[in-house]
């Protein structure tokens, strides 16, 4: 190509210095249509996700794959399911033969939605976030982590609490004196409930500890004891197998590895 010959500008064009003219394509248009897969969740054979769509303000939507190979929405607009508890969220849905409970970004109440259903709130406390739910199923209630932004000095109160599944029954706090709450489990018979917790200033990869009780007759927790984890070690996804034996993952070798009680 002659270096001495220059390409032609339209009347039309815009003469910007180098890095500094406006493109067509904007982050906008790139994500519009990058729909991201946050939870896979198993309801026996169903198969539920959740799909954020950018193109729906971020919007998080609950799909259901069927048995016939299909997909469909399960939360319709404008609800979206997400929670802000701890801030960064985590465990805003759950689901439990074909009944899909949520946590809807908005207001931060925990939903009810049977099948083929309409949404609606069983949470109780408007000043509340919860997250992380799991059934309690001989009790007819969900065991969830609950942050309550109630107080006027704005000092955050972070619980494990139990509401009733059907909303109709006053919200029960089981476990509350740490700063910080998560994952509570039910083992296989219902009889006993694990869960970890941690205090500032430590985050949760520095330092957890891992907790069991059992439940008593009104459904209260008894007795905890910690089974695992300090201020300098950390616990992970703690579990329940089937024959009641309690798993989870520490830290406390320097490396990320599986532990069972």
């Amino acid at each position: 190509m002659n270096p001495t010959l220059k390409c032609p500008i339209s009347p039309d064009s815009t003469v910007s210095s180098f890095g500094s003219w406006r493109s067509p394509i904007t982050s906008d248009l790139i994500a519009a249509d990058s729909i991201s897969l946050i939870d896979v969740l198993l309801d026996d054979d169903e198969v539920y996700w959740i799909e954020s769509r950018p193109q729906q303000e971020g919007r998080n939507v609950v799909v259901k794959y069927a048995r016939d190979g299909t997909a469909h929405d399960v939360s319709p607009p404008p609800f979206n399911a997400r929670t802000k508890v701890h801030e960064y969220g985590g465990g805003a849905v759950l689901v439990d033969r074909g009944t899909v409970f949520f946590t809807n970004f908005a207001d931060q109440k925990l939903y009810r939605q049977d099948q083929n259903g309409t949404p609606r709130p069983i949470s109780q406390n408007s000043q509340c976030r919860y997250a992380d739910a799991v059934v309690d199923a001989s009790r007819d209630r969900l065991v969830c982590v609950r942050e309550d932004h109630g107080r006027a000095d704005g000092v955050v109160i972070n619980t494990i609490a139990a509401v009733a599944s059907d909303g109709l029954k006053p919200e029960q706090v089981l476990l509350q004196g740490q700063d910080f709450y998560s994952n509570p489990r039910i083992s296989p018979d219902g009889k006993r409930l694990a869960w970890l917790s941690w205090n500032h200033p430590n985050m949760p990869w520095t330092g957890t500890e891992l907790w069991v009780a059992d439940i008593g007759g009104s459904g209260e927790v008894q007795e905890p004891v910690r089974i695992a984890g300090s201020a300098d070690e950390s616990i992970f996804q703690p579990e329940w197998s089937p024959d009641g034996t309690l798993h989870f993952v520490s830290d406390r070798s320097g490396w990320w590895k599986s532990f069972s009680r």
